[in-house]
Formats: C-alpha cells, structure tokens, sequence
C-alpha cells in the first residue's frame, strides 16, 4: 500500500489562503455550478483550477469532489415528485453505484501520486468523449441492450462506472442517464431525477472516503463550494434561456486542448 504521507498537503502550506486565491476558486465554482446546471462537465476545468493553486493532483482530484457537490444536489428538489415515483425501487440501484463508487474513491487513496499524475490527459480525454458522444453511446445501448435480458448487464456496467465515478468522474452523468433508461426507467425526466440521485450519493460517499483518507484540502473546497452553490441556483434558474450546445461545444473543445496541455507536459517532463 502507498504510503498515507505521499498524499498528504505539503507542509509548508499557509494556514491562510490569500485573498487571491479564495476569490479565484469561488469565481471558479461559481462558474462551475452555473455550468454544471446548463450543460454539465464543470470537472474539466473545475479540477484543473485545484491543481493551478497549488494542490496535488490526488487532493485536487479528491477536493473537486466536496467543491462542486452543492451543483450535484441542486437539482434534486426539482424531481421530488419522479422520486416518489420510483420508490423503494431506487434502493438496489444506489447499492450497485455507491459499492462501485467506494472501490473507486479507495482505489484513489492507494494510487501512487505519479501514476495518477500518468493518467491525468488520458482521464480528462476519455471524460471528454463521454461528454461529446454520451447521447449517441446512450441511443445505441437503449436500442441494442434495452430489453429484459439485458438489464443485468446494466447493473454490471453501473458498478463498473460508479467505480470510475469514484475515482475521476468527470463526463459520468450522461452514462448513469443511458443506464437507469436500460433498467425501465424510460421517460427522461425519471431517468434523469435517478441519475441525479445515484450522482449525488456516490459524490458523498467518495466524499467520506477521501475526507477519511486525508486527500481533501478544506479551505480551498470551502471557498470553491460556496461559489459552486450560488452557481448551482443561478444556472438552475437560467437554464432554459441558454444556448446549451454551445456550452457543450465550449466544454468539449476546452477538454481536448486541457488534455493536449497535459499529454504535452508529460511528454517533456
């Protein structure tokens, strides 16, 4: 096992963040949480930012994760009526992702820090084509793998990418929809109250894991969390009257030059 000490904050840290920086990462939630509310993908610049003020990429990673949490929960409340719904039904299904997502969130806890670091531009690709081919990869799984039989399927692939989910994340949301849809959920608007749900959950228990594990930097997910909370509300109440593929468009672009960013630093390092 990795040694806890190569994951923790360096000890030359600050006990104050300097206004700058607190001001940075609140703008940065804040934008995140509008963004999360629209369009989805906030992760792929939300992370990033983490690591630009100086957190190791675990703790950033590990961080991102109690930061942009209130952009999870917002929208809960509005399915209040497709959750009751759905019922105890709902029961099984967070079991099956909330396992994965803790295999995943300690799978983060015992990586060694120079793996992680490896695996960075590939995490952030791979997070970026299941944001822009999410809806095509949902369509076809629906059509190819949407009867009875394959349900049990569903289920495996749940855990499977709750295990991703608890350990990056990013772009997941758009795979948890094709699934819950797969299970008999069909009309969108239960899918997507379930998806929000199973989100929501596994983010808390990756959450305890990491804070458990000693991977989350406080300070700076509190100032980016009140941004990301305010954000969360204002993109809720503006959503519909914003361009939404454009978002998309602009996420998906800023995903495939950051993992470029990336793929280039490790090529020179």
């Amino acid at each position: 096992m990795v040694p806890p000490q190569r994951h923790s904050l360096p000890p030359e840290r600050p006990k104050h963040m300097p206004l700058e920086t607190i001001l940075l990462l609140f703008s940065i939630g804040l934008v995140g949480g509008v963004w999360n509310a629209i369009a989805g993908g906030a992760t792929l610049f939300t992370f990033p930012a983490l690591m630009a003020v100086g957190l190791p990429s675990l703790v950033a990673n590990a961080t991102n994760y109690l930061a942009m949490l209130p952009s999870n929960l917002s929208a809960l409340p509005a399915y209040r009526q497709e959750l009751r719904e759905i019922g105890h039904r709902v029961w099984p299904l967070m079991a099956y992702s909330g396992l994965g997502a803790i295999c995943g969130s300690l799978l983060l806890t015992v990586s060694d820090p120079k793996l992680f670091d490896a695996l960075i531009p590939f995490l952030i690709l791979f997070a970026t084509g299941l944001f822009a081919f999410g809806d095509l990869l949902r369509a076809r799984a629906i059509r190819h793998f949407g009867d009875h039989a394959s349900q049990t399927l569903a289920r495996i692939a749940l855990f499977a990418f709750s295990i991703y989910g608890g350990y990056f994340g990013a772009g997941l949301g758009i795979i948890l929809l094709a699934m819950v849809q797969i299970m008999g959920f069909a009309t969108f608007h239960m899918a997507n109250s379930l998806k929000n749900l199973l989100a929501a959950s596994f983010t808390i228990l990756s959450i305890g894991v990491f804070g458990i594990g000693g991977l989350i930097a406080w300070p700076e997910a509190a100032a980016m969390m009140v941004g990301s909370t305010i954000g969360g509300y204002m993109g809720g109440r503006c959503a519909k009257y914003v361009n939404e593929r454009y978002l998309r468009i602009a996420v998906i672009a800023f995903g495939v030059l950051l993992s470029g960013v990336y793929f280039y630093r490790m090529g020179n390092a």
